[in-house]
């Protein structure tokens, strides 16, 4: 069973826990997510594909991120998320903490905040393992696919971290 800490509005940890997807947080309560924007030095981006069976947003577009688990610091938690998800070490790339955001959804239990991340890495396509349960695919992918992916509606938070890519 993963937990994760339940972090007040000043985003410091309770000494709480919630079961992960357990979405009891209260107002003034949140968890903490972590993206991290992955940049080579030609100015393209990796994307992911979420895999068709995930719950939400199947078969959309994204960067890899997920939630810190209880204990975890959030630059852990993103170096964890991408080498989980792509296979990809960032702990040497240039680059990292860039900004955070924070989302209230009103009785639904599920406050958040997102620090965002950008690295800058040389890799090749090779280099790309993906983990099969999260995702159907990538794309190394230049800003202007990745605006025409949210103009359609199909990419995850770009609204919230298109600065990153810039």
């Amino acid at each position: 069973m993963e937990l994760w800490d339940i972090y007040d509005a000043n985003k410091r940890r309770t000494g709480r826990t919630m079961k992960r997807d357990d979405w009891c947080l209260q107002s003034g309560e949140y968890h903490l997510s972590v993206l991290g924007v992955i940049r080579r030095p030609d100015g393209k981006f990796l994307i992911t594909k979420r895999a068709a069976d995930k719950a939400w947003a199947p078969g959309w577009w994204e960067v890899s991120g997920g939630a810190a688990v209880a204990g975890e610091e959030s630059e852990d938690a993103i170096r964890r998320e991408i080498r989980e998800e792509t296979g990809l070490d960032v702990s040497q790339a240039k680059g990292g903490f860039l900004f955070d955001y924070h989302r209230e959804n009103p009785g639904k239990g599920d406050n958040y905040f997102v620090d965002v991340y950008r690295f800058e890495m040389d890799f090749e396509e090779a280099d790309v393992h993906l983990q099969e349960e999260e995702t159907d695919g990538y794309m190394i992918a230049d800003l202007e696919q990745i605006r025409e992916f949210d103009q359609q509606g199909i990419f995850l938070h770009y609204q919230s971290i298109r600065q990153a890519f810039e």
